[in-house]
C-alpha cells in the first residue's frame, strides 16, 4: 500500500492509502501532492470533534482568503464509495465536495467517529493517519499544509 507524509505547521502525519477501495481519488491525491499543489495550502475549516479540512488553493492567497473553500485543482472526480473502507472514523481521510461527484483537491481528516457516520459512503475515504493521529487535534484553523511527501512502496 502508498503513504503519504502530511507535513505541517504542528508536526508529520504518515497516512496509509486506501489503494484497493479508491484507486481513482488516491492516484488524483498523489498526483496533485507530487506536483507541490498542496504546498502552502490552509486548513481552512476545523470543527472540533468533528474535521480539519484543507486542499483550496485559494487559502494559499491572502487575496483570495475569503473565497477558501470554494477552490479546486480546475476539475472534478468522481465518488468511490462501494469499498470496504467506507467508513468515517478517527483520522480517516476523505474527499470533501459540494455533491456527488464534485470533488477535486478538499479533502478532511476526521477527528472521531462520534459525529461522521452521516458521509459514510457519501463521501470518498482513500486514506487513514497511521502515525501522529493526534496532530489532527492540534490542527487549527490557518495552520498550514508545509508539503506532502508520496511514498510508493
Amino acid at each position: 500500500m502508498s503513504k503519504a507524509i502530511i507535513k505541517t505547521d504542528k508536526g508529520n502525519m504518515t497516512v496509509q492509502f486506501y489503494d484497493q477501495d479508491a484507486p481513482n481519488t488516491v492516484a488524483n491525491f498523489k498526483k496533485l501532492a507530487s506536483e507541490g499543489f498542496y504546498d502552502g495550502i490552509t486548513f481552512h475549516r476545523v470543527i472540533a470533534d468533528f474535521v480539519i479540512q484543507g486542499g483550496c488553493p485559494n487559502s494559499k492567497d491572502p487575496a483570495k482568503a475569503h473565497l477558501a473553500g470554494t477552490g479546486g485543482p480546475g476539475y472534478k472526480i468522481d465518488c468511490e464509495l462501494t469499498g470496504e473502507n467506507q467508513f468515517h472514523d478517527r483520522g480517516v481521510l476523505s474527499m470533501a465536495h459540494a455533491g456527488r461527484n464534485t470533488g477535486g483537491s478538499q479533502f478532511f481528516v476526521c477527528h472521531s467517529r462520534t459525529n461522521t457516520a452521516h458521509l459514510d459512503r457519501n463521501h470518498t475515504c482513500f486514506g487513514k493517519v497511521i502515525e501522529n493521529v493526534d496532530i489532527v487535534d492540534d490542527i487549527k484553523q490557518g495552520d498550514k499544509i508545509i508539503g506532502i511527501e508520496v511514498i510508493e512502496d
